[in-house]
């Protein structure tokens, strides 16, 4: 009898990761536990223990794609700094779990620092391509998080989006 082959870690880590999006996205992320993604998978919780310490190591990889995937949307839109800004808040706005994931959760991904992850690396460089200088860059992605944060929340007039979004954009201009 051979041996059974060695499963392939970085496929069992994509679909806990994708598995556990799918259901934080319609269900939030109290029904994100790793027996109830076990059971979505087929498979024991031992075996998303290999791939995943912990929940929270669950919910850091799941932010760090998130950053992963917000850096690809900065990078498909146009090279302006209203492209940024729209795409930046499409992406907040269509994937509301995982921004969660990547700014409200608790999380153990450092920020800021010589050793912040590659894929949030890449996505502040997305923003940061269209603005002068690092400090314009960090003052851009606050006020559109508080922007998409707030919207999210519904604590900001509904009727106000795009004339809130060109004031950003001015002040950030101007």
């Amino acid at each position: 009898m051979s041996p059974r082959p060695a499963p392939d870690l970085n496929l069992r880590r994509d679909q806990v990761i994708r598995a556990a999006r799918e259901v934080a996205e319609s269900a939030g992320w109290a029904a994100v536990t790793m027996r109830r993604l076990a059971g979505d998978l087929g498979v024991t919780q031992p075996v998303l223990y290999s791939a995943f310490a912990s929940r929270q190591a669950l919910i850091d990889a799941v932010a760090q794609q998130g950053f992963g995937d917000l850096a690809d949307a900065l990078a498909a839109a146009d090279a302006s700094l209203r492209a940024r800004m729209r795409a930046y808040l499409d992406f907040a706005a269509a994937h509301p779990r995982v921004y969660d994931a990547m700014f409200s959760m608790p999380t153990g991904l450092p920020f800021a620092v010589d050793d912040t992850p590659a894929p949030l690396r890449r996505a502040f460089a997305g923003m940061r391509a269209v603005l002068p200088d690092d400090t314009r860059a960090e003052v851009a992605w606050s006020l559109l998080h508080g922007l998409a944060t707030l919207e999210a929340g519904g604590r900001l007039a509904p009727g106000q989006v795009q004339a809130r979004f060109e004031l950003a954009l001015d002040m950030l201009t101007g």
